[in-house]
C-alpha cells in the first residue's frame, strides 16, 4: 500500500514512521520548508523516545519519505491522513481551517480512488466538512473520482507514543461504506497479528470517541486532585486513599496520581472543545466544567505552597524548578503547569533557574531570557532558597540529598509530583511539601 501524511507534527511523524516500519510506503508532507528539510536530514521537530532511530531507519530503507508537496505525496495514495493542528479558539472550540485546508487541497490533486482520514482530534461533524470540501474542489476540476471519508483517532500518549501505535491498546475507525472499511483494515492488518482489537464504528461515534476518552481520563486526574487538597485539610494521606480505591476494579490505579494539573496538546483542548460543542447543541457539561475549573486552579497549588511556607516574602529570593515539560519523556510545553508557576514566581520577584533533560528549547518560546536555564540539577539548585520538583523525570527520583543541601541556602522542597516518600524526606533535613499529605514543616528552613 501507499499512505500520505499531511502534518509532521507530534501524530503526522509519529503515524508515518509508525506505518513506514511495518512496510508500508509512506510519505509525509508539511508546508514548511524548513520543517521538512530539517527531516530529511533526520532532525526532528519534536522529542519523543526511539522516534528519531525510527526515522532514519525507514528513511534509509527507502520507505519513508518527506515532501512539500502536497500533489506529489497524494498521487496513487490509498489512503490519505489529514494529521495537521486544531488549536483552540478563543471560545475553546476545534479551529477546524487547517484540516478543511488540506482536504481541499487533496481534492483539487488526488488522480485515484483513496480513503481520506481525519488523524487529528477534531469535534463530531469535521468528517461531513470535510467530505463537502473534497466534493467541492473535485467539481470545480469537472472530474469525477471517487472517495470516501473515515475517521481514525489516536490514542498516543507523549513519551509512549511508539509502542502505543505498534502495540495499540485498540484501534477505532469510523466509516460509511464497506469498500473503507475493508481498505483500512489492510490498512492495520499488520498491527492486528498479536490480537490488538480494531473497532469499526459510525464516523460521528469515532469522533466522539477520542473527545469521550480524554475527559474520562482529564476527569480522572482532577478528582483525584481535588480529593488531595481535601486529603491535607483532613489529615488524610492522599498517597493511602489511592492505594485504597485504585485497587477496585471498576475504578483501577490508572491516572489518580494526585499532582499539579494535567497539560499537554490533548486533554486541556479537547475538554475545552467537548464543553463547546455541548453548548452548541444546548447542553451544559457540568461535570467536565469543574474538571477544567479544578485543573486550573491546581496549578497553582505548588505556587501557595511556597507563598505560605515563606511568609509571602518572596521578592529576591532564588527558585529552582525541576522539570519544565508538562510531563517526563517529552518536550511539550503546551499548557504545562511549570508555566503558570514560573510566571507566578516571577511576578512576586524571584529569580528562577529551572533544569529540564529535553524541553528548555521550547521552554525558551514562551519564557525566553526571563529565567536561567542550567546544564543539570545540581547547577539549578546552587544558592537557592527553595527547590520545586514541577515535571517527574526519572533522573530526579533519586538525587543526592546531602549534595542538594550542600549547595542550597535554603533547605525546603516542594514537591508537585510527589515522587518522594514524605517519612523519608524527614531524615534528610529538608522542609517537605508535596500533594495530598499534611506537612509538620511551616518555617522556612534556611541555613
Amino acid at each position: 500500500m501507499k499512505i500520505a501524511v499531511v502534518g509532521t507534527g507530534y501524530v503526522g511523524l509519529v503515524t508515518g514512521t509508525c506505518f513506514a516500519e511495518v512496510g508500508i510506503d509512506v510519505t509525509c508532507i508539511d508546508i514548511d520548508e524548513r520543517k521538512i528539510s530539517n527531516l530529511k536530514q533526520g532532525i526532528l521537530p519534536i522529542y519523543e523516545p526511539g522516534l528519531e532511530e525510527m526515522v532514519l531507519r525507514n528513511v534509509e530503507k527507502g520507505r519513508l519519505h518527506f515532501s512539500t508537496s502536497l500533489a506529489e505525496g497524494i498521487k496513487d495514495a490509498d489512503v490519505a491522513f489529514i494529521a495537521v493542528g486544531t488549536p483552540p479558539g478563543e471560545d475553546g472550540s476545534a479551529d477546524l481551517k487547517y484540516v478543511l485546508a488540506v482536504a481541499r487541497g487533496i481534492g483539487e490533486h488526488m488522480n485515484s480512488y483513496g480513503v481520506i482520514v481525519t488523524k487529528s482530534t477534531v469535534p463530531v461533524g469535521t468528517a461531513a466538512k470535510v467530505q463537502r470540501e473534497l466534493t467541492m474542489a473535485l467539481e470545480k476540476r469537472g472530474v469525477d473520482i471517487e472517495f470516501d471519508v473515515a475517521s481514525n483517532p489516536e490514542f498516543l500518549k507523549e513519551g509512549a507514543a511508539i509502542d502505543d501505535f505498534l502495540k495499540p491498546d485498540r484501534i477505532v475507525v469510523g466509516v460509511a461504506s464497506e469498500r473503507a472499511e475493508e481498505v483500512m483494515r489492510k490498512l492495520y492488518k499488520p498491527f492486528l497479528l498479536n490480537g490488538h482489537p480494531i473497532i469499526f464504528m459510525d464516523i460521528p461515534s469515532a469522533e466522539m470517541t477520542k473527545y469521550a476518552a480524554n475527559a474520562m481520563l482529564a476527569t480522572k486526574i482532577s478528582f483525584m486532585n481535588d480529593v488531595a487538597n481535601l486529603c491535607e485539610i483532613m489529615g488524610a494521606d492522599v498517597n493511602m486513599v489511592r492505594r485504597g480505591i485504585g485497587s477496585d476494579a471498576r475504578i483501577g490505579t490508572k491516572f489518580i496520581y494526585p499532582g499539579i494539573g494535567y497539560g499537554g496538546s490533548c486533554f486541556p483542548k479537547d475538554v475545552k472543545a467537548l464543553i463547546k460543542t455541548a453548548s452548541e447543541n444546548g447542553y451544559e457539561m457540568q461535570v467536565l466544567k469543574a474538571v477544567e475549573s479544578v485543573n486550573e486552579d491546581q496549578k497553582s497549588v505548588l505556587f501557595n505552597k511556597v507563598d505560605r511556607h515563606f511568609g509571602g516574602e518572596l521578592r529576591g529570593k532564588k527558585m529552582a524548578i525541576w522539570g519544565l515539560s508538562f510531563k517526563p519523556k517529552t518536550d511539550d510545553m503546551r499548557e504545562a503547569p511549570s508555566l503558570v508557576i514560573i510566571e507566578k514566581l516571577l511576578a512576586v520577584g524571584c529569580e528562577v533557574v529551572a533544569y529540564d533533560p529535553v524541553a528548555v528549547h521550547e521552554a525558551k518560546k514562551d519564557l525566553g531570557d526571563r529565567i536561567t536555564y542550567a546544564a543539570d540539577p545540581y547547577e539549578a539548585v546552587e544558592g537557592a532558597d527553595a527547590l520545586l520538583v514541577v515535571t517527574e523525570w526519572p533522573e530526579f527520583r533519586s538525587p543526592n540529598f546531602d549534595d542538594i543541601a550542600a549547595r542550597m541556602k535554603g533547605r525546603v522542597i516542594f514537591d508537585g509530583r510527589n515522587i518522594y516518600d514524605a517519612q523519608e524526606m524527614e531524615k534528610t533535613g529538608f522542609a517537605y511539601h508535596c500533594i495530598g499529605i499534611r506537612t509538620t514543616h511551616h518555617e522556612p528552613a534556611t541555613k
